[in-house]
Order: structure tokens, then sequence, then C-alpha cells
């Protein structure tokens, strides 16, 4: 997910691929007979945060299954070094995402912005931007993303890798961490005013006085405001994600996936022998106001886009952040593809943390019984409660598309 410049993430991937020293390798493999899908279990390099602290970094070439094989889940999940989960509430983890890159071979310490080639999903955002494989934030540990059998998700197909290069896999995580500060929500919700920045971490350039939150306003190494006097020791962390895959064959139905974001504001443009090409153009995340006294506190988003190619849906969720209500992914006709609720926790423990969105429920519509178009145009609707400010917030739904279904033509 581009959520920065590459020209930042690439200045510091020699640092990055410095710190792969210190990564634990997978720790469990095991088989399950009846369907030959595999379980591996890798973390991240370790993540050091004091109070208060931002983490996001970028970290290549990490663990990864390897082969031609077919994904079929993704789980993760902030541990620390005990394997334990840390919860929400001591370090809140915003987003993690998975993007596959390409690399010429033998250069595993010469890792330049030159030699590498960046493969995304299927759309739709521009360039890189929502780009990832994978990706969640807080809802993590308890948002579904199992495929259901025959489909999965390809990768390591020899004949998609360019000759002398080799497939790898970057993650990027930004946690947070909230003890001791005098705003928990403000600083998960990264509010400017809590942070010492007058670079916006997106683009570089000095911070718009309009932008009162956001990735913009949390960049790596940044600090939000504490309470007066609070000590605290550093942590050390790691993503602990979980793949479940099983090797490529001829049973497999291959999907694709996308991610639909609601602020693109995406245009047509024609070229010079008349052809009809779309300009996207997806800002990532958003502001919802404060409603007024007297108004139902409700805020409404919607966006409606073109897909080129069309297929059954096999898979589908939205992501949203604190606040939200609902989102809702819809067809041309106006036929509802999927409706994806926030849970919110009611307790302290990890993966029930009060106040914070823990789960986003999934769709598995029956196979075949949602078929796109070609250049059908859907409709992503995300609500969230504005009777507060919240800033930074996101309205995505990624889903999977299979372009044919088991033993049929397209």
């Amino acid at each position: 997910m581009k959520f920065m410049s590459h020209d930042w993430m690439f200045s510091s991937a020699i640092l990055i691929l410095g710190l792969m020293s210190n990564i634990p390798r997978s720790s469990a493999i095991s088989r399950n007979n009846e369907n030959n899908v595999k379980t591996t279990v890798f973390y991240s390099p370790k993540i050091e945060l004091n109070p208060g602290f931002i983490s996001n970094k970028m970290y290549y070439d990490v663990d990864f299954p390897r082969g031609h094989i077919a994904l079929k889940s993704f789980h993760a999940e902030l541990v620390d070094e005990s394997g334990n989960s840390v919860p929400l509430q001591e370090t809140y983890l915003h987003h993690w995402v998975v993007e596959k890159y390409q690399q010429p071979k033998n250069v595993p310490n010469n890792f330049q912005i030159d030699n590498i080639i960046l493969v995304r999903n299927s759309g739709l955002c521009q360039g890189d931007v929502l780009g990832q494989y994978y990706g969640l934030g807080a809802e993590t540990r308890g948002t579904k993303t199992y495929i259901p059998d025959p489909y999965g998700v390809e990768i390591g197909n020899p004949e998609e890798i360019p000759q002398g290069y080799e497939e790898k896999w970057m993650i990027n995580v930004h946690a947070i961490d909230t003890r001791g500060v005098e705003d928990r929500m403000g600083c998960i919700e990264c509010k400017c005013d809590l942070y010492n920045v007058t670079i916006n971490a997106l683009d570089g350039k000095p911070l718009d006085p309009s932008y009162k939150g956001g990735l913009g306003c949390c960049p790596d190494n940044g600090q939000c405001k504490m309470k007066k006097g609070f000590m605290g020791p550093k942590h050390v962390i790691y993503l602990k994600y979980t793949i479940m895959w099983i090797n490529w064959n001829d049973f497999v139905v291959p999907v694709k996936i996308y991610i639909l974001d609601e602020t693109d504001s995406w245009k047509k443009s024609y070229e010079t022998n008349g052809m009809m090409s779309i300009e996207h153009n997806c800002k990532v995340e958003y502001l919802v106001e404060a409603c007024s006294k007297g108004h139902d506190c409700v805020d409404v988003r919607r966006a409606s886009v073109p897909i080129k190619n069309g297929g059954y849906i096999i898979y589908s969720v939205g992501h949203q952040h604190v606040g939200a209500i609902r989102s809702t992914l819809r067809g041309q006709d106006g036929r509802v593809i999927c409706n994806s609720y926030p849970k919110y926790g009611t307790g302290k423990e990890a993966g029930n943390e009060k106040g914070y969105v823990v789960a986003m429920s999934a769709c598995y519509p029956k196979p075949g019984s949602i078929k796109l178009f070609d250049g059908e145009i859907l409709t992503i609707a995300t609500i969230y409660n504005n009777s507060m400010m919240h800033t930074g917030v996101m309205g995505h739904f990624y889903f999977l598309v299979a372009e044919k279904l088991p033993h049929h033509n397209v």
C-alpha cells in the first residue's frame, strides 16, 4: 500500500536490509493431510518502540513461501519477544501491507531502486497506490482472509518472472506505541497537533494548515505528545504472520486482487488514437468532520469506479477505522455485493480491546452467484459516526475475482 513516496522507501532500503539479520526465521510448518494445505509462521525484523513512538518501516526480502504456489490465507498480528499478543491499547497496529517485487538474482547486498520491479495487484488505483497483495490494520486478528477451494492467489509463476530475476516480498508495518500518551485516540488517528512535525511524510512538503491529521503526520520515528513525567521501558515487538498455501496445480482457479478506495476521484482520458483510459486518483485517507448539533451524526461517502475486466467475486471485505459503522459494495444495478461491518472490542485482552475495531466481517458469496461484467461500475459506500472529528480515516474494499469458475470457460 503506497502510504508514502517510494523515493523515501528506497532511501531507507539499505538500512532495513541491514536489520534483516535479526529476523527470527520461520517457526512452524504443518501439513493438512486432507487437502495438502501448508501453514508457515514467520516474523518480521524486530520493531523497537519507546512510549509514544511510531515505527513505519519497509522490510525487504522478508521470509515467504517460495515456488509456484497458491496463497490461501494471510493472518498477522503484533507479538512481543515471548510471542505474546500485544494489545492495541499498548501498541496500535495502524496497518501492515505486503507487496511483491522482482529483483535481479545474486544481488542480496546491493539493493538499488533501479534494480527492482514492483508487481502490484490488479487495481484499481494509480501507480503503486494500494498495490498490496494483503494488508489490514487494527482489525487483523479478527478478520477472515481464507480463500475457499479451489481458488487461490497465484504467485511464483516462472512464466511471469523476467529472466535473471527472482520474486521477493516487502512488508510495511506501521505501529504506534500509545503508552503514556496524552490523547490515545488522537495519536492513533495521527492528529497533527499531537505530533511535532512540520513536513508532510507523504510528499516531503511543508504541512498544509488545512491538513488536520493522517499518515502525513505519522512518520517513522515520530513521537506523540506524552503525559508530563511519564517514563516507560523500550518495547521490542514483531509482526507475526501466518501464511496458508498449497502447491500450484491444474485444479487451482486463480483469483485477481482488487482494492477500491472511497477517495478515488477518477476521470476519463483519451489517447491520440481515440482509445479511452481511466485516470485514477486514490488519496487513501480522508477527514470526517464533527457533526453539527441537531443533525444525525452519520457521515456517508460514496465513490463509483469502473472495473475493466469482470468475473466472479469469491471474497470481499471492507477496511475502516474507529468510528466506522459499515462499508458497502454494490454492483452497477444497485445489488448489494457485500456489507462489511466493524466489530468493536469490549475488554482489555488482545483481540477484544474496548473501543477499537477488532474485526471486519467478510463476505463469501456462493461461487458463481455474483458476476461482474467487463466495464461494470462498482460503488463503495463508507459510513462513519461523526459525533466527533476523525482524521486519517479510510474507506477501502478488498475483493477477489475469478475470471472463470471450476471446469467452465469464461
